[in-house]
């Protein structure tokens, strides 16, 4: 057995009951292979914790040798967040729809954690972005994102202005519903639906992807993960600014946005026969027969 995991924190779904099951079945195997089970105190405020221990985030942080996620790609995201500074190593079970980061499925999450367990897996590293908000020159707001920076219109019905420059050079001044800055986790969500490209996990890139723009020549463009990108909103419109869809704080005229890529990045953990490509053609269902009517 991996030395390495003793203790394995399990994290279900926000506001899910239905993972009860799933996650108190994982447990009970972890429990009966010799492994320290901590159970996320939100979760089991949700479905119990069956006498199992219940810890915060910061102690899962200081005491797990890895976390298991049984949810969706949104709940993968917000944990990621939270356990990016320990370096606490991911596994996700898939219980939402499409699992691009959660890629076990929950018939197989017995016979892959038994793999786990014995050191056989596959690992991978996926950076995060810095976000700040400056007003002025105070920095008003900072959160982290894995997935995507997004400023967008938020409630207003119409479209906002603002000037894009990477690493101090001015790149345009785009009217549109708003701008995705995407990381290449992210590039298969949010901008993948906004027509940005699919980055795989080891292109050092950040895509810059519009939504819904006036000029019809304002396209996605790819820049360097060393690049610090600024947004700055003009007068007179207001706007949104997203973290993973999860964290926003609402924008004024002159308000600026800066996004680079962070020093902390997660740790995925995968199966010896997962494919990142295999991963993409079965999510969105390349390669299949046209349907006929």
């Amino acid at each position: 057995m991996n030395p390495a995991f003793r203790t394995i924190a399990l994290i279900g779904k926000y506001k899910s009951p239905e993972i009860a099951e799933s996650l108190m079945t994982l447990a009970d195997f972890l429990k009966s292979r010799g492994i320290g089970v901590l159970v996320e105190e939100g979760t089991a405020a949700l479905v119990g914790a069956n006498g199992f221990p219940v810890a915060p985030y910061a102690s899962i942080g200081e005491r797990a040798d890895l976390a298991v996620v049984l949810g969706g790609d949104g709940s993968m995201l917000a944990a990621a967040r939270r356990l990016a500074e320990s370096g606490v190593p991911l596994v996700g079970v898939n219980q939402g729809r499409l699992g691009f980061m959660t890629d076990l499925a929950r018939s197989d999450m017995l016979d892959v954690m038994s793999d786990l367990l014995e050191g056989k897996f596959k690992s991978e590293r996926r950076f995060l972005l810095d976000a700040a908000v400056r007003r002025g020159e105070q920095i008003i707001f900072q959160t982290q994102a894995l997935n995507d920076v997004v400023v967008n219109k938020g409630a207003l019905g119409r479209m906002i202005e603002f000037a894009v420059s990477i690493d101090g050079e001015f790149l345009y001044t785009q009217r549109s519903d708003g701008l995705i800055v995407a990381t290449p986790t992210g590039s298969t969500a949010y901008a993948l639906s906004a027509n940005g490209p699919i980055l795989h996990p080891s292109v050092p890139g950040i895509a810059l992807v519009p939504l819904c723009p006036h000029a019809l020549s304002n396209r996605p463009i790819t820049v360097s993960d060393e690049s610090r990108i600024e947004i700055v909103l003009h007068a007179p419109h207001r706007a949104r600014v997203h973290a993973d869809g999860q964290e926003k704080f609402e924008l004024e005229a002159g308000d600026r946005v800066d996004v680079a890529r962070s020093a902390r990045a997660i740790r995925l953990l995968h199966p010896l026969d997962y494919s990142y490509f295999a991963m993409l053609r079965e999510k969105l269902h390349w390669s299949e027969s046209p349907r006929r009517y």
